[in-house]
């Protein structure tokens, strides 16, 4: 979810219900405080899908026809509703009066701050499929080329911008970007690289490549003075995993993976909350 996406939601539906496990005990598809907003021909958000999901939804567009502004679920995710969660879920259904949507919109904006942000650098082949892909997940992402040509070729809604130097995108970068290089210049994707390996705050840099692409910027790496250390942590080839399948598409599931398991275990680290239990959670709406 975004703030932009969720203003617009809010200027389109006047009369939305508000959804929030206010209590979790045991297994649920979603944590304690998670939300969505139901309108009466739309939604925004998720408390976790299937038959709890479905539930709620169709309560709370009863208590938009009825006129009602509030009331609670007290809902088993057992046999009885045939959902094998096992826990049991307190679910606070509210108007969303004018209060209700400045705090909603506050709560995203928040979590839109925090959201990592990746650069895609090359806007071919495996960049295009990148670029869909993380366009799906919670993450900011920007594809940046020196081709203007490449980039009108992007999916529509993909954020993107032509570089004349992209290299010093990295260098202006927020902290904790990902660096993921793909272009179509060798030498270009290694000026990229060495500017993203100074950036110790990097959860990952990725270039597409081949064995023998790596020994090459090795080499070239260790002579312009660059540290072995920052070395080891460049993921090239990306996508790897042991599959050897070189087909675009597969490239760039495989390294959206990739980016999100790095940016996962930078935020353990870190001592921040994963980034997917961030989503949609807003307390005490």
């Amino acid at each position: 979810m975004t703030s932009t996406a969720l203003e617009s939601f809010l200027a389109a539906n006047p009369d939305i219900i508000a959804c929030e496990l206010t209590s979790v005990r045991g297994s649920s598809p979603r944590e304690q405080g998670t939300f969505m907003l139901v309108a009466l021909g739309a939604i925004f958000g998720t408390i976790g899908g299937g038959a709890l999901e479905y539930m709620v939804i169709d309560h709370a567009r009863r208590l938009i026809a009825e006129g009602r502004a509030e009331e609670a679920m007290d809902v088993p995710l057992g046999p009885e509703i045939g959902q094998c969660c096992g826990g049991r879920v307190i679910v606070s259904l509210r108007f969303a009066d004018a209060a209700i949507r400045r705090e909603v919109m506050a709560r995203t904006m928040a979590e839109d701050a925090l959201t990592p942000q990746v650069y895609v650098f090359g806007a071919g082949h495996v960049g295009r499929v990148l670029a869909q892909i993380l366009a799906l997940l919670p993450v900011r992402m920007e594809v940046i080329d020196t081709r203007q040509e490449e980039l009108d070729l992007l999916a529509p809604g993909i954020a993107h911008r032509r570089a004349a130097m992209p290299e010093a995108v990295v260098r202006a970068a927020p902290r904790g970007s990902a660096f993921v290089i793909m272009t179509h210049d060798h030498a270009l994707d290694f000026l990229i690289a060495s500017e993203a390996l100074n950036r110790l705050d990097s959860p990952y840099v990725g270039m597409v490549g081949s064995k023998t692409k790596r020994a090459k910027f090795a080499s070239w790496f260790l002579e312009q003075g660059g540290d072995r250390a920052d070395l080891d942590r460049l993921v090239l080839p990306i996508g790897a995993q042991g599959l050897g399948d070189k087909r675009p598409s597969v490239i760039a599931a495989l390294a959206a993976a990739e980016i999100m398991v790095q940016i996962g275990q930078r935020e353990a680290l870190d001592g921040q909350v994963p980034i997917p239990e961030k989503q949609g959670v807003a307390s005490g709406l």
